[in-house]
């Protein structure tokens, strides 16, 4: 009859709304993982459940086992994770641990020593083939041939030199940040000590997986002190924060060359601790934090045509927010803030770009970089 068959109907709608209701709250939900300066007898990584619609937070598990894990990256497939042990040269490491995305739950699965003191930074090559870590106080990179379980061969060093005029803190070379070309063909590598990006062919076939004979330098102005960096989604542009300057410095990008176009101050006190620095998921808005002083995030609209920066607004947090992270739906933004032992999370106006605090906080103790994966 035409009531069954609209009963049947309904039913259908109904089921089919509430297949689009779970896949939305799926899609919803992220995992976070967190680093942080603890030592190896603390949980010094943690996970947690992120409702990326309702800005809700839940605990799940935590990891011993590693000294000062102070910067983790997370594998395109969700399932490893590694994490730096930042510590002096004979203390420090390089680490892999499986994740679980569904329940949390962390595994040491691997630890090789780096050889360089205080490595604070580690990225995966686009082929999975190596891992490299900047040891800042070593003035060195490491690079680990990956095995296909993700474990590490022994690493490589590559030691540099350099230095810049501020004499206490640019005495020597200091990598701070590693990370590749969009198009896949460069590993680059910031140096917050000699005021330069250093820049390497990639060459997968090889054991250190770059060319060292074909190694390029950019320099920065002097004294700058260059630390984190980002390309723009369409790999046209690069920007790189420098911490000493307190400026982020705009790049055009082409086949591995590189052409300033901008500088435009994030730290507007001279607080000489800008940190880091990240793009919208629409590629609109460009976010720096910095520290010391005045501490908070700095805002910037995005010329699409150009790539260039417009200041736009300044959103004060706690003290000393490093590392943040926007969640893919450009919703949230968290906030890692060290001393006051929390990650704060605020709400982004997609619009305006700017960041209403929720009062919702994660509290860790001094918790330095945080990743999100979808569960």
């Amino acid at each position: 009859s035409l009531w069954t068959r609209g009963l049947l109907a309904a039913a259908s709608c109904m089921t089919a709304c509430n297949r689009q209701a779970t896949q939305a709250e799926n899609d919803g939900k992220l995992t976070l993982v967190v680093g942080s300066y603890a030592s190896a007898d603390d949980e010094g990584i943690r996970t947690f459940t992120f409702d990326q619609i309702t800005g809700e937070c839940t605990a799940l598990c935590g990891l011993r086992g590693i000294s000062n894990p102070s910067f983790l990256t997370v594998t395109d497939d969700g399932k490893r994770v590694y994490a730096v042990g930042e510590n002096n040269a004979e203390e420090a490491t390089a680490n892999l641990v499986l994740l679980d995305r569904q329940t949390g739950s962390l595994t040491l699965a691997d630890t090789k020593h780096v050889h360089g003191a205080d490595p604070c930074h580690l990225a995966v090559s686009p082929d999975s083939t190596h891992l490299i870590t900047a040891n800042y106080s070593g003035g060195s990179i490491t690079i680990f041939p990956l095995k296909a379980d993700g474990e590490m061969d022994e690493g490589q060093v590559l030691q540099f030199t350099g230095s810049g005029p501020d004499s206490t803190r640019q005495e020597c070379a200091h990598l701070h940040y590693v990370y590749f070309s969009p198009e896949g063909k460069w590993l680059m590598a910031d140096d917050l000590g000699s005021d330069c990006i250093r820049m390497f062919p990639l060459a997968p076939q090889t054991a250190l997986g770059i060319d060292t004979t074909a190694a390029r330098e950019v320099k920065l102005a002097a004294g700058s002190g260059p630390r984190h960096a980002v390309f723009d989604h369409e790999g046209q542009h690069l920007y790189v924060i420098n911490e000493l300057k307190g400026d982020v410095v705009v790049w055009e990008y082409a086949d591995g060359a590189l052409k300033q176009t901008q500088s435009i101050q994030a730290d507007s006190v001279g607080a000489r601790g800008s940190a880091d620095i990240h793009m919208s998921p629409d590629g609109q808005f460009l976010y720096a934090s910095n520290r010391l002083q005045a501490d908070g995030i700095a805002i910037f609209r995005v010329d699409a045509a150009s790539g260039q920066l417009t200041h736009t607004g300044y959103q004060n947090t706690a003290a000393h927010p490093r590392n943040f992270a926007i969640t893919p739906n450009g919703k949230f933004l968290l906030v890692a803030c060290r001393d006051a032992d929390c990650i704060e999370i605020y709400e982004r106006n997609a619009d305006t770009g700017l960041l209403t605090s929720t009062g919702k906080r994660i509290e860790m103790p001094r918790p330095v970089v945080v990743q999100m994966v979808k569960q």
